[in-house]
């Protein structure tokens, strides 16, 4: 995993007020770093907004994607952490503390990265560790364990 997100594209204790802001922040990292233009984070808003928040994978967390596209530019994943969670309607695993954006440039690219993080979230109490880490080194380190 700590091959694929780079230390820019993680964010701790950021501030959304409701999900679509969560998904612009945590995917501005991606379009700040050169991966995604903004058209990608509108397409993962309406993603949600069509098919519900099957995206919140896990209690606390959230994979937001959406199919590969001319929008994105390189295969990557960002992360970011909210200080105060957000509900994105999941009757399951609201609230979302840990927002993962991830951009894929092919669909071979985007179901081994997915493999990668589902390897990476079975660990267990990482949604936690991840939500309760206090600095960007932190999340690193969680990250490069792996």
């Amino acid at each position: 995993m700590n091959n694929i997100i780079e230390d820019r594209n993680v964010a701790v204790n950021i501030s959304a007020k409701d999900w679509r802001e969560a998904i612009r922040e945590a995917g501005a990292l991606l379009v700040q770093s050169g991966c995604i233009d903004l058209a990608y984070i509108e397409r993962m808003i309406n993603a949600v907004e069509e098919l519900g928040p099957y995206m919140v994978i896990l209690p606390g967390l959230a994979l937001a994607h959406a199919a590969p596209g001319p929008d994105v530019y390189k295969d990557a994943i960002s992360l970011a952490t909210l200080r105060e969670p957000v509900k994105f309607n999941s009757a399951e695993n609201d609230p979302v503390r840990v927002v993962l954006c991830l951009s894929c440039k092919d669909r071979e690219s985007h179901i081994a990265s997915l493999r990668r993080v589902a390897t990476l979230l079975m660990e267990e109490d990482m949604v936690e560790r991840l939500a309760n880490a206090k600095t960007k080194e932190e999340i690193l380190n969680l990250l490069q364990s792996e």
